[in-house]
């Protein structure tokens, strides 16, 4: 077969794929309300069906695999509801009308919105971790989320699972930052609901959802003001708190090396990085370390021989542990956040 044959078989793989995989986002990223087997195993399903030069008719196979499994997944009983974040009063600025070609996960009308996962009433928590998964979320969030959010809330942490306008797909920075600081906001509102100091909120970001965080910081951290970016926007009572997160928690998501960031009204807040050795976006950290340090923020790097990419909460779906080294990225990230909150006493 020809390189340009393939390419015609592949894209007419994906016309197909593209509007199955669409149905699944839901229950990607709504996974916590459906059987994680079943989850794991459309997540696993999607990767192979995406392998550049595997088999077209396996593929072909996997793709109706696929969607006899979408079509007999259920909810679990008592599903957890979305609570959205904007009420209406969204700022936008992102021009996005049409998604008939399945380019992106989400359609124009997507509305952010987030779930929270808490520690039982007998235990008393050591914070809060807002969890943002990278790309254009759906699969992602099943194991960067909502596998990473497990492990904090075995350790003793509230957690809430972003579902924001994802970085650059197609939504700016600002909006993606916007949506970041609106749910930074909401947890800290809410402090003594969910038994929290309001100086313990810190924000995960995965890949892309690293990037989001830095939108937040670069521009609505400190007293920068969601009104001041959206011109037309209202500021409502939620405004009026603080968005600053307490501490980054920044895996494999530091900023493209040589990418503008301006400083200035910036509060940037303590940050510990992870990446694996394997990973490209090691040498983007390798740029932005020594610009942070430069500007006298608190950094923390931690990086892991032999590991690629995208490798957080993975256990969740491939049943082992591929890479154990990386697995020590949560407790070293519970050190860093208990040694940062202590001090702050």
């Amino acid at each position: 077969m020809s390189e340009q044959t393939e390419r015609e078989q592949r894209a007419a793989i994906w016309k197909r794929f593209g509007p199955v995989k669409k149905r699944a986002v839901p229950i990607f990223e709504d996974c916590l309300n459906y059987p994680m087997d079943q989850v794991a195993a459309l997540v696993r399903l999607t990767w192979e069906i995406n392998t550049p030069r595997a088999d077209l008719e396996e593929t072909k196979a996997k793709i109706a695999a696929f969607e006899r499994l979408l079509d007999g997944i259920q909810t679990v009983p008592n599903p957890v509801s979305r609570t959205y974040l904007w009420d209406g009063n969204m700022p936008v600025e992102t021009v996005y009308t049409d998604n008939t070609d399945c380019r992106y996960h989400h359609d124009p009308d997507f509305q952010p919105y987030f779930f929270p996962m808490l520690v039982p009433d007998h235990v008393e928590p050591k914070g809060a971790v807002i969890l943002c998964a990278g790309g254009d979320h759906a699969e992602a969030v099943v194991a960067e989320a909502y596998g990473s959010a497990r492990d904090f809330l075995a350790l003793g942490y509230q957690c809430f699972i972003l579902l924001n306008r994802t970085n650059r797909n197609p939504w700016t920075s600002k909006e993606a930052g916007a949506d970041a600081a609106r749910m930074v906001r909401i947890v800290r509102r809410d402090a003594a609901k969910y038994r929290i100091r309001p100086d313990q909120v810190a924000f995960a970001g995965f890949s892309n959802g690293g990037l989001t965080c830095e939108g937040l910081i670069q521009f609505f951290s400190g007293k920068q003001t969601v009104q001041a970016a959206f011109p037309d926007y209202s500021p409502d009572a939620l405004d009026e708190i603080d968005a600053t997160p307490d501490a980054f928690l920044c895996i494999y998501g530091p900023r493209f090396r040589n990418a503008p960031f301006d400083y200035t009204d910036v509060v940037y807040p303590p940050t510990f990085y992870a990446v694996g050795r394997e990973d490209a976006a090691l040498d983007n950290l390798n740029y932005v370390y020594p610009d942070l340090l430069a500007h006298g923020v608190e950094v923390e790097v931690h990086t892991f021989a032999g590991v690629p990419h995208g490798q957080a909460g993975m256990a969740l779906l491939d049943g082992y542990v591929k890479y154990p080294n990386f697995q020590m990225w949560v407790p070293l990230a519970d050190a860093f956040l208990q040694n940062l909150y202590a001090r702050n006493r």
